[in-house]
């Protein structure tokens, strides 16, 4: 695994190439990052004992609390997963189980690994792949084999010169083909391809499907593997022919037991859960306790607790370890509070980070700063039409003044509302692209208040609409 070393004042400036603001969040993250590099350097004895410092974020909808999760573990080359815990239910409860996210990240770390061990073989696999695939192209080669050793073993010099030259003039037209299919001269061509059946080794881990959900997929992954069948044959053309013989000969290349240690270990040490929505397993408190939603949203927080603290989980893969995973954790908490979540669950949560809600000048920063903003998105997409669109500086103000006004007036879901916004004042250019040929438009400030004055206006309108 590639070791990242970033101190906490470049992480901040790489995540501020994507998210606008939100310094407090930022610094937070990074410090929780760094930390973990640091913790490898500690002498072992200690490094055990070195918890991760799980964060929750308190903000709106739409000002970053996600993607600050998501660039960091990009960043980290780390496992990622995000969940919603609104979809966990507490045990005996229909629905799933909270150890399920920690075997959907160990999948996600096997994937990861494999995809790297993939490109590490990548060479080779081509190199074996093409042979394989010459093979096909020049057969024959077993019956030619038979025939240059007559029965009983015995050889006239004749007969030796004669091999000899079968095999240079073999070998020569061997090389023509190698040079006509690196330039492509055969790719019209079709061969038959025998395709290898999977393992037939079943693997049913009935003890880490908690759900019926992941009890159903084991069981369908063992009848298929049952019942895989014999070799098959297919006829392809020659490039897809290479791709399909190149990712057989990279696993073939890749020792699948060591690509499993080394995910479960990234996941044990480097595993990044976002679990999303927490507020809306915390109840308010202060009524008399009742039974019903609220006892089962208090018995999912009691079950994500273990996982936050540190426990072992059964996955197909062997038994991961959660005590170095970190967690971060995002609600608006509108309705409830932090306090609001039991006691043992709010200590494995120690950082807490509010996020702002974003303003106009925000808005403006996000359409310009931001390395794939909006508005490259926008051009990107309707120049493939053919038509060029620009827009003024005024426009982008009047913009962020109508999206940062929507959300005041209705829900405030952040920077989400320059989507709504944008996709109702590009609609007409949209619709009649295809139709418009090469042609230049300049979307100015008058433009802008044109396609959503009356929307704005009309309160029931915008309620719909934007």
């Amino acid at each position: 695994m590639t070791e990242t070393n970033f101190t906490p004042r470049e992480i901040v400036s790489e995540l501020d190439r994507f998210i606008i603001g939100q310094g407090k969040a930022k610094r937070s993250v990074a410090i929780a990052l760094r930390n973990r590099w640091r913790r490898r350097q500690v002498d072992a004895s200690l490094r055990d004992e070195i918890v991760p410092k799980n964060i929750i974020m308190i903000g709106p909808t739409g000002v970053g609390k996600t993607e600050i999760a998501r660039r960091l573990a990009r960043l980290a080359q780390a496992p990622f997963i995000k969940v919603e815990a609104s979809k966990f239910t507490e045990v005996g409860y229909v629905g799933k189980d909270v150890e399920s996210m920690i075997r959907e990240l160990t999948e996600i770390a096997v994937k990861m690994v494999r995809e790297e061990e993939t490109s590490r073989v990548h060479v080779r696999a081509q190199e074996h792949a093409e042979e394989r695939l010459l093979d096909l192209l020049l057969p024959g080669s077993e019956t030619e084999e038979a025939r240059e050793v007559p029965p009983g073993g015995d050889s006239t010099e004749a007969d030796a010169l004669a091999q000899a030259d079968h095999q240079r003039r073999r070998a020569a037209t061997r090389e023509r083909l190698r040079e006509l299919l690196r330039k492509g001269a055969l790719n019209e061509r079709s061969v038959e391809i025998k395709q290898q059946p999977r393992s037939a080794v079943p693997s049913v881990e009935v003890v880490a499907a908690s759900s019926l959900e992941e009890m159903s997929s084991n069981i369908r992954d063992m009848f298929s593997n049952m019942f895989a069948g014999g070799q098959k044959h297919r006829r392809m053309k020659v490039p897809e022919a290479l791709a399909f013989l190149a990712e057989e000969e990279a696993a073939r290349l890749i020792d699948m037991d060591a690509v499993v240690r080394m995910a479960v270990e990234r996941v044990e040490q480097n595993g990044i859960v976002f679990l999303d929505e927490i507020d809306k397993i915390a109840s308010p408190r202060g009524g008399e306790h009742s039974f019903g939603p609220d006892v089962s949203r208090e018995g999912v927080q009691r079950d994500i607790l273990p996982i936050v603290e540190g426990s072992t989980v059964t996955t197909k893969y062997g038994v991961v370890r959660t005590d170095h995973i970190l967690f971060v954790a995002s609600g608006a908490f509108h309705v409830s509070k932090p306090s609001d979540l039991i006691p043992e669950l709010q200590g494995r949560f120690p950082i807490r980070v509010e996020l702002d809600s974003l303003t106009k000048e925000d808005f403006y920063r996000i359409l310009t700063e931001t390395e794939n903003s909006l508005v490259k998105q926008y051009k990107a997409m309707i120049a493939t039409e053919g038509v060029e669109i620009e827009f003024g500086e005024d426009a982008l103000k009047e913009i962020c003044d109508f999206a940062a006004e929507v959300n005041s007036q209705m829900e405030d879901i952040g920077a989400r509302r320059l989507h709504t916004v944008m996709e109702k004042l590009l609609e007409k250019i949209s619709f009649d692209a295809p139709e418009l040929g090469r042609k230049k438009i300049a979307i100015d400030r008058n433009y802008v208040q044109q396609q959503l004055a009356e929307i704005v206006k009309d309160r029931d309108l915008t309620r719909y609409i934007l």
